[in-house]
């Protein structure tokens, strides 16, 4: 009840910001790096349909090609500040030259490999901490039917606004994150998680408990749920089975 009674007495805003603060350092990796392999096998299930049948859509899928291998790469071990500037300017890599993927979405900005570009230069700059930038593109992404990617956008929207630190913003996303497919086993309860934590953070106890609860009660399977975490975190907030 102690700390329950904490989370409730947050008054100053500055508090507020600092509990927030730095919460996409400790969940980038977890939604960039697994999400990556989603949108690039989601590429050709996104793609296939159009770019047979409209030239434009497959001169854009063949301009993203080498874009779309730096950012998995990048993806996969780590975002540089070179890597990220060639993925999204284009330059040389490895004898091979690369378009990047802003001259995609500014060329061929109808097509889906233009959308697919928007997600990864949204991630992209959130890497660079260019907020306000990520923010433009994730918005303009659109999962047409990729739940899971659609998910990890809203998760990077979150991030994005909790940086920027403007919570009821973030805390909006996050949660739209969790509600994209609530039958999804795999993104959809690290949403879940995420959300609800950072609810607890920012002193949100209300949400932070339903959230919490609704982990615990539909996806017994997580790991942060069998492992007791949840009710661990729910008994910090003062509830109590």
């Amino acid at each position: 009840m102690a700390e329950n009674k904490e989370l409730n007495q947050l008054e100053d805003s500055n508090i507020v910001i600092e509990k927030a603060k730095d919460f996409w350092a400790k969940y980038s990796k977890k939604i960039i790096y697994i999400g990556a392999a989603v949108i690039l096998l989601s590429a050709g299930w996104m793609g296939y349909q159009k770019f047979i049948v409209e030239p434009n859509e497959q001169k854009a899928n063949e301009m993203i090609f080498l874009a779309e291998k730096v950012f998995d790469q990048m993806a996969t071990t780590s975002f540089s500040k070179d890597s990220v500037s060639i993925a999204l300017n284009g330059g040389t890599l490895e004898g091979a030259n690369v378009i990047g993927l802003l001259k995609v979405i500014n060329t061929y900005g109808s097509t889906l490999a233009a959308n697919r570009a928007r997600y990864m230069v949204g991630a992209s700059y959130l890497q660079l901490k260019e907020f306000d930038k990520s923010i433009k593109y994730l918005k303009d992404f659109e999962g047409h039917g990729a739940d899971q990617v659609q998910s990890k956008a809203y998760l990077m929207l979150g991030h994005a606004y909790a940086e920027k630190n403007q919570t009821d913003e973030a805390l909006s996303y996050y949660k739209k994150a969790s509600s994209v497919n609530k039958k999804d086993e795999s993104v959809t309860p690290d949403a879940l998680m995420i959300a609800a934590s950072y609810a607890a953070k920012i002193g949100k106890t209300e949400d932070a408990i339903e959230l919490f609860k609704n982990l615990k009660e539909n996806y017994a399977t997580y790991i942060s749920v069998s492992n007791g975490d949840v009710e661990k975190q729910l008994a910090r907030l003062g509830e109590f089975n």
